[in-house]
């Protein structure tokens, strides 16, 4: 069985991109099947993450001009090319399936140059915003939904990573699989007086309410640090640096830039904070589960509520309630039982999103046999 994954890079850090990696080696693994990884512009640059060796890449050089919309004269003439080469590429190759785990240009042709592969999109960005949207639509932005309700009825499946996402698939060929997650062998330091929070340095992170929950959190607990890692995003963190002068918390918030190491980074730290806008499956979250990392998030729609089990291994609060958030650090952080409590939990919890438990799934939906 031939399995290509069909994606834009793999070059750079980001939660699709090591889920991709991680079950591109699994398959690659199993007897009898070929796995193929197409990307569009990885400019010559190695995987962000270890691929097994008998992964095959293939780069299309498109080359996307991300400064300008997809619409511009220079993106249309490499639409062009890449659906060409794709194409060809396709024919080529005869795979039985095509995996495309983003939004690209190609996904409103992917269905019509696919052969005889079973087609599966995934979708790893939350639905919620688009499903409000949809209600005040204007008429040329209800063309456009229906344009992509039509394509995506011509995949064979729209893999979701929750069952609040299947929802907002209009389609009726919604699949429900999570991210795997490599069970770890570390553990988070809970004696540490230090909390972390990770992720791209962007608005959709507001890591903003974060910076608000710890003016409540410093009155109490001045000793403690909190540590952001992640990316700069478009100058988000200017702003960022700016509140956190404007209340004084200079000496106790600190950005730490992106790592190649997240898991062994956040073992040092004894919370995970998370106050996102909208979560749809977040990779921190796993891996805060899989080293007993105590977390406390806002139940943002939807991912949150559906790795954390509430109380049990961590703790959901109201969405945009920074008072309530720092209440609930606040409690974490003077009671070191209550910690040892959540991380034996989280350690167990884990398990039903093991790589073991999720790739089952995907072997199952593609007819792969078990090993």
């Amino acid at each position: 069985m031939k399995i290509i994954f069909n994606t834009d890079q793999i070059h750079l850090h980001g939660g699709i991109e090591k889920v991709m990696a991680t079950k591109a080696n699994y398959f690659a693994a199993l007897p009898e099947v070929e796995v193929y990884v197409v990307t569009t512009e990885q400019k010559n640059l190695p995987p962000r993450y270890a691929l097994d060796s008998r992964i095959k890449l293939v780069d299309l050089g498109v080359d996307y001009d991300r400064t300008k919309s997809y619409f511009s004269i220079k993106n249309l003439k490499r639409a062009k090319r890449h659906y060409k080469k794709q194409k060809a590429l396709f024919k080529s190759l005869k795979p039985d399936v095509i995996i495309s785990p983003n939004f690209n240009f190609d996904h409103y042709w992917l269905p019509f140059i696919k052969g005889n592969a079973k087609l599966i999109k995934e979708r790893h960005s939350s639905r919620y915003q688009e499903e409000e949207q949809r209600q005040s639509a204007s008429f040329l932005k209800r063309l456009k939904y229906k344009l992509s309700d039509w394509v995506e009825r011509h995949y064979n499946h729209i893999v979701v990573l929750n069952a609040d996402e299947a929802h907002y698939v209009k389609t009726g060929n919604a699949v429900v699989i999570p991210n795997p997650i490599a069970l770890s062998h570390l553990s988070a330091d809970i004696h540490s007086k230090k909390v972390v929070a990770a992720g791209r340095i962007s608005p959709v992170k507001n890591f903003g309410d974060l910076i608000k929950a710890w003016v409540f959190v410093k009155a109490e607990f001045p000793d403690w640090q909190l540590d952001i890692h992640g990316e700069d995003y478009l100058g988000t963190q200017a702003t960022l640096e700016s509140q956190i002068r404007e209340n004084g918390l200079e000496d106790v918030i600190n950005f730490k830039g992106s790592s190649d190491q997240m898991l062994e980074d956040m073992s040092k730290y004894s919370i995970y904070a998370m106050t996102s806008e909208t979560e749809c499956f977040p990779m921190v979250l796993l891996e805060a589960l899989s080293i007993g990392l105590p977390t406390v998030s806002y139940d943002c729609p939807n991912g949150p509520r559906n790795i954390i089990d509430n109380g049990e291994d961590g703790y959901l609060v109201k969405h945009h309630d920074a008072e309530s958030f720092s209440m609930e650090l606040k409690s974490l952080m003077r009671n070191l039982s209550e910690r040892e409590r959540l991380q034996k939990n989280a350690k167990h919890n884990v398990l039903r999103f093991s790589c073991a438990s999720v790739m089952k799934q995907w072997q199952e939906l593609l007819n792969l046999p078990h090993v």
